[in-house]
């Protein structure tokens, strides 16, 4: 299964997160999205995941920590105790063994991050 992991700033729309996930190269494999806990009830990922009829995942603190990152922002390391939320969820979500297929891309405006992961399962 492949999870597309989102990081984002509470101003982003749902443009910057289709904008973030078409920049992974992959959205059309994507079978569920994640992100962290709280951010997870925000509309513009609820919304996002309505239009491309996909079941969401909120990821607790925890999980996002436990997860190696390729990349590494200070502002997700600060805020989140990891160097990428969106590749953390990513890999948090699609479970045990999960690899990274595609590392954070950044929206053109800068409001918003995805990465995919994909599990044992394929």
């Amino acid at each position: 299964m492949i999870v597309a992991g989102f990081g984002f700033r509470g101003a982003a729309t749902v443009s910057s997160l289709r904008d973030a996930l078409g920049r992974t190269g992959g959205a059309s494999r994507v079978r569920l999205l994640a992100t962290a806990s709280d951010k997870s009830r925000t509309a513009a990922f609820r919304v996002l995941a309505a239009e491309l009829g996909l079941p969401t995942e909120g990821v607790d603190s925890a999980a996002l920590a436990a997860q190696p990152t390729q990349t590494r922002s200070a502002a997700s390391l600060e805020a989140r105790g990891t160097g990428s939320l969106a590749e953390a969820a990513a890999l948090a979500a699609a479970g045990p063994g999960a690899r990274l297929i595609a590392a954070r891309q950044i929206s053109a405006d800068g409001m918003a991050t995805c990465a995919l992961a994909e599990g044992r399962d394929g």
